[in-house]
């Protein structure tokens, strides 16, 4: 197989970057993504096939409810949220709060909250689960699900989607094809926005990241004190902040509310919010924004959901 015949891109815009140019000169476009999955993650209790693995206290009950996992997770919406909500208030930053379906239903009031601070409300998924294997028809009927849902509790309809880590083969394709969705971030592989064909659309692709995340705080990751994570965050922007006077680049910050808005975590949201602010070179945005203002930069029209996208 040929370069050109290859299905796989490892070339990107590194030979052609796009002349975009992020909003009051900022060198780096900087997205705080929220992600709401409490309530969504799997649990024998609500009639899951199987408990969530991955959660601080490992502790396999098998196929028996598990409290103790349940109220792990219930310390996000329950102590979390208001942490990293006035955080974000008192810098006057609006994030992406990426919500899982199941997680807005049991949590109305923190969806609602979010939107009327003005942050944005996008899509993960219905439960907290990858896609990898899912049969079409059930995993485009979650996509229009998780839309309708997230719409009618927020006051308006979701934009962005993301898939918690494993998409299907056939998920962009379902995200694009729905008409609802502005972009989608199941993507890992660059440091700034790009542009997908899918079915003829022009579809804007907002890769995530995993390293400056606060997951690392988890067993096994590389945080342990809040400084852990604010520095290691504040070394990706200070590179891309020297790239960014070439080329545009993205920084994505992943956020839990059961994990930075622990007592002894938050502090490295709050340091990593300060220096942002006192470099005065990050543009920070939610994702709807920045893949708005790159449609508009690269000279595509602006982007209208398809009439009836909210239905399933």
């Amino acid at each position: 197989m040929s370069i050109a015949e290859d299905r796989r891109d490892f070339v990107g815009l590194r030979y052609n970057p796009p002349a975009v140019a992020w909003p009051n000169g900022a060198p780096v476009a900087v997205s705080l993504v929220v992600n709401v999955e409490e309530g969504a993650e799997l649990s024998v209790a609500d009639g899951d096939e199987r408990n969530e693995a991955i959660y601080e206290a490992v502790d396999d009950v098998g196929g028996e409810p598990d409290p103790c996992l349940e109220s792990h997770y219930g310390y996000g919406p329950r102590a979390g949220y208001d942490r990293i909500a006035g955080l974000l208030d008192d810098h006057g930053v609006r994030a992406t709060f990426s919500t899982c379906g199941r997680a807005a239903e049991r949590s109305p009031w923190l969806i609602r909250d979010a939107a009327a601070r003005g942050h944005e409300i996008s899509a993960h998924g219905w439960r907290w689960e990858r896609h990898a294997g899912m049969a079409e028809e059930a995993e485009r009927a979650i996509i229009a699900k998780t839309h309708r849902r997230l719409a009618e509790i927020a006051g308006r309809a979701p934009v962005g989607w993301h898939t918690r880590s494993a998409a299907s083969v056939n998920t962009r394709r379902l995200v694009v094809e729905h008409g609802g969705f502005l972009y989608d971030s199941d993507a890992y592989d660059d440091d700034m926005p790009y542009l997908a064909s899918v079915g003829g659309r022009q579809h804007v692709v907002m890769p995530y990241a995993f390293d400056t995340n606060d997951m690392r705080f988890q067993p096994g990751g590389a945080f342990v004190r809040a400084a852990d994570f604010s520095g290691y965050c504040l070394d990706a922007f200070e590179r891309l902040r020297k790239e960014g006077r070439k080329a545009p680049r993205m920084l994505s910050i992943g956020l839990h509310l059961r994990i930075i808005g622990r007592p002894a975590r938050i502090a490295g949201l709050e340091a990593l919010l300060e220096g942002l602010a006192g470099s005065g070179d990050a543009w920070i945005a939610t994702r709807a924004e920045i893949a708005t203002h790159w449609r508009a930069a690269v000279g595509l029209p602006d982007f209208v959901p398809v009439e009836g996208a909210s239905t399933a």
